[in-house]
């Protein structure tokens, strides 16, 4: 009788739901309603099973869509970002209730360096042109972090989460592909149309390209990686192939250099070529840049080829500074990040303001076709320059020091590691890392959540195998 009270229930409230559903849609024209059982289920999720929440945010992260002019004057990415609020917002919670959190992590350098950033962005939010903006910039890298960082670290105890991770993002990254690809197609594959055929779960091509670079490095590292079935390799080497096929019509020159970078290093790593020596190699390649600036200046002002649809052009066209637009741009950008910098030395603008300050440091002689009077075009185009504008020399040098920790840790770990999976795992992170870094000196994503959640969730994965894994013999799950 209990069984059959608990299944005659089941079917009135069933009946409820679709009574009241209906109602609403032939009143009201609303659908809104048939939406309640997705979000109580994802509700249940929070409480019961957060890292199944955790996992859903990296299969939604790519397809998400930006809605931008929001009363509080946020943009917010649906459904991601709210995903990652409520994780934060539960991980501070579980904080203040019993403050147990694994020390290995955070304790861990790279962890360290992060508290450093937070610090610093408070200290230059209180000396900030624009306050609010600052404010809600900080808390928008909080719920970007907080889950991707602190959260995953721990969610990567397992191995088996590392997989669903990394593959749910790219299983909804090649949904995007399809569609952009199919998209750009009926446009003839044109160089135009390459921009923004991916709207709208990418703003525009730069942050699709750089999103590319990464899982292809990862998909890559899987195709590679020991104990993975011949079938699921078949499976993982087509993946590789249409991300492939992706980065190149993206028409993403920045994104092509970040994966050539990562090549690079490869290269050095297979080859065991002592750190010293790379470094000793970049500083004299910057010592002859100085040395002989103005003549490779003068022969870059001769290329006057211009980004196009054919793939030969927009590689030549990566050196033009004399009539490429976007190479332009980004000039006139990096010189005004140095204008409000050279004003500002020590604590800058405030974290976020970039875009809302630069205007008035445009020159007219710098100033492209796409630059706007108002200065409101977006941002710095740089992971590096956007915070020694904003907050000042200090922001700037921790971005270098974090990029340097997470890279250091994570060869180190590679030569440390002594199981094969955790190994090549640890080195294709550090090699998207890399890829992402290098892409960063160019254009700048980390404030939204489709380069965010990719980049630290990265660092996390180095940070996770660093504390568990290197030392042991088998990759396995994490007894407590």
């Amino acid at each position: 009788m209990e069984k059959r009270a608990k299944i005659a229930w089941l079917y009135v409230v069933a009946a409820l739901f679709l009574a009241v559903g209906l109602f609403l849609v032939v009143k009201k024209n609303t659908y809104l309603f048939f939406a309640l059982p997705v979000v109580l289920g994802v509700l249940l999720l929070y409480i019961f099973s957060l890292d199944k929440v955790l996992l859903l945010t990296a299969f939604t992260v790519p397809l998400s869509i930006n809605l931008k002019a929001l009363e509080a004057g946020l943009a917010i990415s649906l459904p991601a970002e709210p995903l990652l609020i409520g994780i934060m917002v539960l991980f501070f919670a579980k904080m203040l209730y019993d403050g147990k959190y694994d020390k290995r992590i955070s304790h861990h350098p790279i962890a360290i360096v992060i508290y450093c950033m937070f610090a610093w962005m408070l200290v230059t939010t209180i000396t900030s042109e624009m306050p609010v903006v600052s404010l809600k910039f900080i808390l928008s890298r909080l719920w970007f972090v907080i889950p991707a960082f602190f959260l995953c670290a721990i969610l990567f105890k397992k191995p088996k989460n590392i997989h669903w991770f990394i593959w749910l993002y790219i299983a909804a990254l090649c949904i995007v592909c399809v569609y952009t690809i199919i998209h750009h197609a009926q446009f003839g594959f044109d160089g135009d149309s390459a921009h923004w055929v991916m709207t709208p779960f990418y703003n525009d091509h730069t942050a699709y390209g750089a999103a590319l670079a990464i899982y292809l490095i990862l998909a890559l590292t899987y195709v590679f990686l020991p104990g993975i079935k011949t079938s699921r390799r078949l499976i993982i080497i087509g993946v590789v192939a249409l991300l492939s096929v992706a980065l190149v019509f993206s028409n993403c020159r920045a994104a092509w250099l970040s994966v050539i970078a990562a090549l690079a290093v490869l290269i050095c790593v297979l080859l065991k070529i002592k750190f010293r020596w790379i470094a000793t190699v970049v500083v004299v390649l910057v010592g002859l840049f100085l040395a002989f600036q103005n003549q490779i200046i003068d022969t870059l002002e001769k290329n006057n080829q211009d980004a196009s649809g054919d793939l030969v052009e927009n590689i030549q066209s990566i050196t033009n500074i004399s009539t490429d637009a976007s190479n332009l741009e980004r000039i006139n950008r990096w010189q005004s990040a140095f204008r409000l910098f050279n004003e500002r030395p020590v604590f800058g603008w405030g974290p976020g303001t970039y875009q809302f300050v630069y205007a008035p440091y445009q020159m007219s002689k710098e100033k492209t076709i796409i630059s706007t009077n108002a200065g409101d075009g977006g941002n710095a185009h740089s992971e590096y320059f956007g915070p020694l504008a904003e907050q000042g020399i200090v922001g700037s040098i921790l971005v270098l020091i974090l990029v340097i920790v997470t890279v250091y840790h994570g060869m180190k770990t590679y030569k440390r590691c002594k199981n094969r999976q955790a190994k090549t795992l640890v080195l294709g992170a550090t090699l998207a890392f890399i890829s992402y870094f290098v892409h960063g000196l160019l254009n700048n994503f980390m404030d939204t959540d489709k380069l965010a959640v990719p980049v630290w969730s990265l660092a996390a994965l180095i940070a996770a195998i660093d504390v568990y894994y290197a030392d042991k013999e088998t990759f396995d799950e994490v007894k407590e």
